[in-house]
C-alpha cells in the first residue's frame, strides 16, 4: 500500500522503537547476535531522536516502486514544494538542468537541496545536477525529505533542505526479480535483480534500461525542418554488498556504472551523461558507535546546441571530465541513555573541465575553450540530542573550510593561436553553522516542534565557469560567485487525532543570502550573479488517512517567495525568483488488497515565471496519473500505468515565446516478477 508519513524514516535506520514497529516501511534482515539482540544488516545508525523537530516527510518503499513514470524524480514531487529546474524529467529534460530545490527558493541548475544515497553527496562535482537516470526504484528502501534543517551533519550545501535516500536491503529483495514494459511512443523500460545471501551478509546486482522514441517538445506551430521527439536511451548498473565483520560491525559497499543519452527540440542536438561512483562504509553499532565512509565519482557530460534560425550546430560541448572525492567520520560515545552525541569530520572535493568549440554558420571553429578549477569544503561537526520526559532538545554546530582554487579559462581561435588566457584568483574561507531545534509531545496524539538554523552553499564549477546557451538566450557564467548562505526558522504541529489518521502544518521563515540568480543583463543575454537574498516564508500542510485496503496521502505548500536586489540586478528587486510557484499541491488515493491494487496521483503546480523579469510565465497545470496491478499467481504481477492521463499541456521553458513541453499522456503495460 502506498505510505506517504510525516514522521522520520525509521527503517532507514537501524532498530526500530516498539512504538514505531506498527508503521514500519520496510523489513529488514535481523540475525540474531550471540547475546540475542537485532542486528540491522545494510542499514545506517539508528536515526537521533532529534529528527522529527525537523519539517521531515518520507515516502517508502511501496510508492516509490508502484508510481506511473517509473521515475524517482517524480515520486519525490509527492513531496509539495519539490521542484526541478524545470518541469520535465530526466526523459526530456537536459540533463544539467536537472538540480533540485525546495521551498520556492529560486530554480537553479544547480541543486540547493543536499541529495544523499547511503550518506553520499549525489550532485554531479561540475555541475552540481542530480543523475536521476542512474537511480532505480527498486534499488531503494525509502526516502527522507527535510525541508530546511540547515546542514548538521549531513555535510554543507544543504540550504534548501537534504533527501536522504537509503539502499533496499536483503529483506526488501527477493533472491531474484525484474519487470519488463512497453509503453507509449515505442517506449521500453526494464530492470532485473538477484541478491544471494552470501556467508552472514549478502550481495545484490541489477541493472537498468531503458529507450523511448519520445515526444516532440516543441508546440506543432514552432516546428522546424530540424525539429525531431525527444528520444532518450540509458542504462545502468549497480552491485552493493553487506558483510558482517562481527556481531555489531559491518561493511557495505556500493558501485554503480551508468550512461545516458537525449535528443531535445532539434536533430543534432545531442547530450550525454555517464558516471562510474564506487563508496565503502564501514558501520558499528557497539557502546562506541561509528560510521566511517568514503566514496569516488567519476563523472563526464557532453552537449550540443543546434541554432534556430540555421538549424545548424553552433556549440559543441564535447566534453567535461570531473571527479568527485569524500568521505565522513562519525562517532557517539557512549554518554547516557537519554543522550546521543554526534561528533565527526566530513571532506568533499570537487575538480573539472570543459571543452567546447563554438561554430560559424558555414560550419567552421570560431573558438575553442577550455575552462575550470577546483572546489572543495572540509568540515567538523558536534551535535547532541537530549531526551527529557516528553521533550526532545537537539541542537549541533558545525565549522567548514571551503576553498576554490586553480580557476581558469583559455580561448583560441580556429588557427589555435591563444586569444585568452585568464587564471582566476585562488580563494578560501571559513564558514560556521549551526542548527537547534525542540520536540515536545503534549500527549500521544499531539507533537509540537520548532527549529532554527543556518547553512551554506559552494558556486559550483559550471556556475563559476561555464557559460551555456538555450536559445535565444546566452547565460555567462561569473568566477567571482560568492557564497549563498541561509539562514531560517520554522514551527509546527502533528496530529494523530484518531488511528489511521495524520495531519502535519509546518509555517516557515528562510533567508537566502547571495542567492545565485540568472540576471538579465542585455537583449537575450544574462549572466550568473549575487542577488542580495531570496526570502521565502510560507506553510506545508501534510495528510495521511488509511481505513483498510484504502489510504489517501496529500501534501500541500504555500511558499511566499521574494527577491531583495540592488546594485546591477536592482531591477529584481521585489519580484518571484525564476522557477518558484507560490503554490504546489499533490494527492494520491489508493486501494491495495491481496496484491491487487490501484491508485490515482493528481499532482499541482502553480503559476510560475520563466525568467528573472517576470516576463515569461509558465501557466499552472494539474496532471493525473494512474496505476493498476493484478497478480497472476504467486510470483507473478500485471501492472498498468497511465501517465498525464488527460493529456494537459505542460510548458516547461518559455523564452520570448519559444516554448518547450512536458511529458503528455504516456500509456504502459508490463510485468513483474518475483
Amino acid at each position: 500500500m502506498h505510505r506517504f508519513r510525516f514522521v522520520p524514516l525509521i527503517a532507514l535506520a537501524a532498530p526500530l522503537p516498539a512504538q514505531a514497529q506498527q508503521s514500519r516501511t520496510q523489513v529488514a534482515i535481523t540475525p540474531p547476535s550471540e547475546e540475542g539482540d537485532i542486528v540491522v544488516l545494510g542499514t545506517p545508525l539508528p536515526l537521533p531522536p532529534g529528527v522529527p523537530a525537523y519539517a521531515a516527510v518520507t515516502i517508502d518503499r511501496a510508492r516509490l516502486t508502484n508510481d506511473a513514470s517509473g521515475r524517482v524524480e517524480d515520486v519525490l514531487a509527492d513531496v509539495a514544494g519539490f521542484q526541478q529546474f524545470r518541469r520535465s524529467d530526466s526523459r526530456s529534460a537536459n540533463p544539467s538542468a536537472q538540480g533540485v530545490t525546495l521551498r520556492a527558493l529560486g530554480g537553479n541548475a544547480s541543486s540547493r537541496a543536499l541529495v544523499l544515497l547511503d550518506g553520499v553527496p549525489l550532485a554531479d562535482p561540475f555541475f552540481g545536477y542530480i543523475p536521476f537516470n542512474a537511480l532505480a526504484p527498486d534499488r531503494l528502501a525509502g526516502v527522507r525529505v527535510t525541508r530546511g534543517g540547515g546542514a548538521g551533519a549531513f555535510g554543507a550545501g544543504a540550504v534548501a533542505g537534504t533527501i536522504e535516500l537509503a539502499s533496499a536491503t536483503r529483506a526488501d529483495l527477493p533472491g531474484a526479480a525484474g519487470e519488463l514494459f512497453y509503453g507509449s511512443r515505442n517506449a521500453v523500460e526494464t530492470s532485473a535483480s538477484v541478491t544471494p545471501d552470501v556467508g552472514g551478509g549478502y550481495v545484490s546486482l541489477s541493472g537498468k534500461f531503458e529507450r523511448g522514441d519520445g515526444f516532440y517538445t516543441t508546440p506543432a506551430a514552432q516546428f522546424t525542418a530540424a525539429t525531431v521527439p525527444a528520444r532518450y536511451r540509458d542504462w545502468s548498473g549497480n552491485v552493493r554488498a553487506v558483510v558482517p565483520v562481527d556481531a555489531e560491525t559491518e561493511i557495505q559497499a556500493r558501485g554503480v556504472l551508468f550512461r545516458d543519452n537525449r535528443t531535445l527540440r532539434f536533430r543534432g542536438a545531442d547530450s550525454s551523461s555517464e558516471g562510474e561512483d564506487a563508496s565503502v562504509r564501514l558501520v558499528h553499532r557497539g557502546g562506541w558507535a561509528f560510521d566511517v565512509l568514503a566514496y569516488v565519482q567519476a563523472r563526464n557530460f557532453t552537449n550540443r546546441v543546434i541554432s534556430a534560425t540555421t538549424l545548424k550546430l553552433t556549440l559543441d560541448q564535447r566534453n567535461t571530465p570531473a571527479t568527485g572525492l569524500g568521505g565522513k567520520i562519525e562517532l557517539r560515545p557512549p554518554v547516557g541513555p537519554d543522550h546521543v552525541l554526534r561528533v565527526g569530520v566530513d571532506a568533499r572535493l570537487g575538480d573539472g573541465q570543459l571543452y567546447e568549440d563554438a561554430y560559424a554558420a558555414s560550419g567552421l571553429v570560431t573558438t575553442r575553450r577550455t575552462a575550470g578549477g577546483h572546489t572543495s569544503t572540509t568540515g567538523v561537526f558536534v551535535e547532541d540530542d537530549w531526551t527529557l520526559g516528553r521533550l526532545v532538545l537537539t541542537a549541533g554546530v558545525r565549522g567548514d573550510r571551503w576553498t576554490i582554487t586553480s580557476g581558469f579559462l583559455r580561448e583560441a581561435n580556429a588557427t589555435g593561436r591563444i586569444t585568452t588566457d585568464t587564471r582566476y584568483a585562488n580563494r578560501d574561507g571559513f564558514e560556521a553553522t549551526g542548527r537547534a531545534g525542540a520536540l515536545f509531545h503534549a500527549s500521544n496524539a499531539v507533537a509540537l516542534r520548532v527549529a532554527g538554523y543556518t547553512g551554506f552553499r559552494l558556486p559550483t564549477l559550471n556556475e563559476l565557469y561555464r557559460p551555456f546557451v538555450v536559445f535565444p538566450i546566452t547565460t555567462q557564467a561569473n568566477a567571482a560567485l560568492g557564497l549563498e548562505r541561509l539562514r531560517g526558522v520554522e514551527g509546527g504541529i502533528d496530529l494523530s487525532p484518531i488511528e489511521g489518521v495524520r495531519l502535519g502544518v509546518t509555517g516557515f521563515y528562510n533567508r537566502l543570502e547571495g542567492a545565485i540568480a540568472n540576471v538579465t543583463i542585455a537583449t537575450n543575454l544574462r549572466q550568473r550573479q549575487n542577488v542580495d537574498a531570496i526570502v521565502a516564508k510560507g506553510v506545508e500542510v501534510t495528510a495521511h488517512a488509511t481505513h483498510g485496503a484504502v489510504s489517501f496521502d496529500g501534501s500541500y505548500a504555500f511558499s511566499d517567495s521574494t527577491v531583495h536586489a540592488s546594485g546591477t540586478s536592482a531591477q529584481l528587486n521585489g519580484f518571484s525568483p525564476a522557477q518558484s510557484p507560490r503554490h504546489s499541491a499533490s494527492a494520491t488515493l489508493a486501494w491495495d488488497a491481496h496484491g491487487f491494487g490501484a491508485s490515482l496521483t493528481a499532482r499541482y503546480v502553480g503559476k510560475q515565471y520563466e525568467d528573472d523579469l517576470q516576463t515569461d510565465v509558465l501557466p499552472a497545470v494539474t496532471t493525473v496519473d494512474a496505476v493498476a496491478r493484478v497478480p497472476i499467481g504467486k510470483h507473478v504481477t500485471i501492472i498498468g500505468r497511465a501517465e498525464n492521463l488527460f493529456d494537459q499541456t505542460v510548458i516547461t521553458r518559455n523564452a520570448g515565446g519559444s516554448i518547450d513541453l512536458g511529458t503528455p499522456r504516456t500509456l504502459w503495460i508490463g510485468v513483474r516478477l518475483k
